[in-house]
């Protein structure tokens, strides 16, 4: 529990000011097997936290009491919904509700109610711009986080703004630059083209599985052990009924147990012949990567003869 920041301040016990409150303890009346051993600090806030909500008070000191909470423990429900219902009781500005998520946020990214409570928050303010910039930021400290990207999805759908989606597939590419395994971000994509429906420019649907799937090849070769691109490609052709074996042209020189050039023979042969035809039919847009992978193996048999 982080209780940094309340260190200096007395318990809500010894605050004039909270003289009128009667806390509730946790388990009053009752004698548990094992109890939770909490800190002095932490059983005297939610002490008088439940005596608030028995009281059904909502006022600024509410607001103080339950931030007070949740910088102890941002796991704590009760607390942020009471929190929620005082803000809109008190129609407290929002803005500076999302300043203080934008801090909390950062601390607790794996904390579910951090973020739904930022969601209930921007159903208010109506206001989704500011929210993309600010996940990107968030990601740039756990590229993988759970619930940043479902949070970025909810986003995008609930306000289905085209401005929105606009630069989507951008930013996802950047994260697949910086980190090609980057599962969460591929899952995204997938999201972002298949999952959310058409938009202004996407209505060829052949056209858009084309582009897909030569996304996919050239980050495929970038790091052919990479689980997340090949999921991606199976979705792709999943999703869009495309049969498997159209794809073995592809696919068959990554399937080889070792490089082609250290057995001869016919399996280089069988290889190079599988790479010309990728080079010139099935997969031209890396059509130099292919020639080159024709010409290094060649370069390798000679020297191996030599």
């Amino acid at each position: 529990m982080d209780i940094s920041a309340e260190e200096e301040k007395p318990l809500y016990s010894q605050r004039p000011e909270w003289a009128d409150i009667i806390p509730l303890e946790q388990y009053e009346n009752v004698t548990p097997l094992a109890p939770i051993f909490y800190t002095d600090e932490y059983k005297d806030a939610t002490n008088y936290f439940r005596g608030i909500v028995k009281s059904g008070e909502m006022s600024p000191r509410v607001l103080e009491l339950t931030e007070n909470i949740i910088r102890q423990n941002p796991g704590h429900y009760s607390a942020w919904q009471y929190r929620y219902k005082t803000l809109m009781a008190l129609k407290t500005p929002l803005d500076d509700e999302l300043q203080l998520m934008d801090e909390l946020a950062i601390k607790h990214l794996k904390t579910y109610q951090v973020w739904h409570h930022r969601r209930l928050l921007v159903q208010q303010t109506r206001n989704p711009g500011p929210e993309l910039e600010f996940i990107a930021n968030s990601l740039q400290v756990d590229t993988k986080n759970y619930h940043t990207w479902s949070y970025r999805q909810w986003i995008l759908a609930y306000f289905n703004d085209d401005k929105l989606w606009s630069r989507e597939l951008d930013f996802v590419e950047s994260m697949l630059e910086n980190d090609v395994r980057n599962n969460s971000a591929w899952h995204h994509r997938f999201f972002v083209v298949f999952q959310s429906g058409i938009r202004n420019g996407d209505e060829d649907r052949d056209a858009i599985v084309r582009r897909e799937l030569a996304f996919v090849k050239e980050r495929i070769a970038l790091a052919p052990n990479n689980a997340s691109a090949w999921n991606y490609l199976r979705g792709v052709l999943d999703h869009s009924k495309i049969p498997y074996s159209e794809l073995q042209t592809f696919v068959m020189p990554y399937s080889l147990p070792q490089p082609p050039w250290a057995v001869g023979g016919d399996d280089l042969m069988k290889a190079t012949e599988l790479w010309k035809s990728l080079a010139n039919e099935h997969d031209t847009i890396r059509k130099r990567y292919w020639e080159y992978r024709t010409k290094e193996s060649l370069k390798t048999k000679s020297a191996g003869d030599g």
